[in-house]
């Protein structure tokens, strides 16, 4: 998975949307990058900007494409480290449970 990829998936989920999360959200992909959701906004926006979010998922882009598929599930993820939430916690679980739908 690529970031392009990733970015991709959560316009698909995201963008021009109202998800009712009311949260800003970043996706942490490390060195290659970000994946940024503005959830507060309606309609929603995502982008690869930078910017403070009320929640930052830190993942690997393969484990964000595991996780996508399928073959990994989020409480396993974090459980195992290879997902790391910082700031609202709530906000990850949201996350979760809105992407699944």
């Amino acid at each position: 998975m690529t970031l392009d990829d990733a970015t991709q998936a959560m316009k698909t989920l995201f963008e021009g949307k109202d998800s009712g999360l009311g949260r800003t959200l970043k996706m942490d992909f490390g060195a290659d990058g970000v994946v940024f959701i503005d959830a507060k906004s309606a309609p929603n926006s995502v982008s690869n900007e930078n910017l403070d979010a009320d929640t930052t998922m830190i993942i690997s882009l393969e484990n964000f494409g595991r996780l996508r598929s399928g073959e990994l599930q989020g409480q396993q993820a974090f459980m195992t480290g290879a997902l790391k939430v910082e700031g609202d916690l709530m906000g990850a679980m949201a996350f979760g449970t809105y992407s699944s739908k």
